[in-house]
């Protein structure tokens, strides 16, 4: 089953918080936002303790009372300074706001499809005893980027709209020359730290076991592809639609051998650009 996207500005009737999953003959698991047959409903049930927050990192992570490091998910804000990394820019502000509305607030947790990362970090979304959905706010204020990590789909068309909204009014980071649109033929040899928006023509579309790549026009005569893994092509539109079209693509870029590549996740990380 395809999960049919018109891309970025004509948003989907996406499930909020409805997640189910299947798997096939050889045991690999699948995941959508739509029901597929024969795959079940994950039973995802909101938390209703509330928790005082101990700490803020950082726009999207904190600390909390009982000793849980939370990382919010379906969002991501810009860096602060730690160690010898300079903030990016948006940084303080998306913790300064962050620090003042949960100050004198407890918060509820309500997990995805995932209950923790890598790094053994709790994944939520945080919701006060007023019900304001932290992450969501971050978004409408132009404070977080969307940002969202299959499985775990929950509350993705309110995300989605939100930033939307928030690039359109050029609100927080949507009005800051640091996360401009960069042609991709304008990247140099140093590529570009931290998140990042590229835009340029798919001039070939690679496939392998594992990873479909959309590939464009060269940089510096090097390739640059942005790969989505096969496993995810489900919450795409047909892949093969994005030949010979101009798209805007964000993420973290990564290099390999002299060439760059981006990871892209989640259909909500590409968007059609008008020429």
């Amino acid at each position: 089953m395809r999960v049919l996207l018109v891309l970025w500005l004509c948003l989907p009737a996406w499930v909020s918080a409805e997640i189910y999953q299947w798997q096939d003959a050889d045991g690999k698991k699948y995941f959508s936002d739509r029901p597929v047959a024969e795959a079940k409903k994950l039973d995802i049930k909101p938390g209703y303790d509330f928790f005082s927050v101990k700490t803020v990192y950082d726009g999207d992570t904190v600390l909390l009372e009982d000793g849980r490091k939370v990382r919010f998910l379906g969002i991501n804000t810009p860096e602060v300074q730690h160690r010898d990394k300079q903030a990016d820019a948006g940084g303080d502000e998306a913790k300064r706001w962050l620090t003042d509305t949960l100050k004198n607030s407890k918060v509820r947790l309500e997990i995805s499809a995932e209950k923790t990362d890598k790094y053994g970090r709790t994944l939520a979304h945080l919701f006060t005893e007023n019900k304001q959905h932290i992450n969501l706010q971050l978004v409408e204020a132009g404070l977080a980027a969307v940002s969202i990590y299959p499985p775990n789909l929950s509350y993705v068309n309110e995300l989605v709209r939100a930033e939307n909204m928030a690039e359109q009014a050029k609100r927080g980071i949507w009005g800051l020359p640091e996360y401009a649109v960069i042609p991709v033929g304008q990247l140099t040899e140093t590529g570009h730290s931290g998140w990042t928006r590229l835009s340029g023509e798919v001039v070939n579309i690679r496939k392998t076991r594992k990873s479909t790549y959309l590939e464009f026009t060269p940089v510096l005569g090097k390739a640059f592809e942005a790969r989505i893994e096969n496993k995810w092509l489900d919450l795409f539109p047909d892949i093969d639609g994005y030949q010979g079209k101009s798209i805007e693509i964000r993420g973290w870029l990564s290099k390999s051998k002299g060439s760059f590549s981006m990871l892209i996740r989640h259909p909500s990380a590409i968007k059609d650009t008008v020429q």
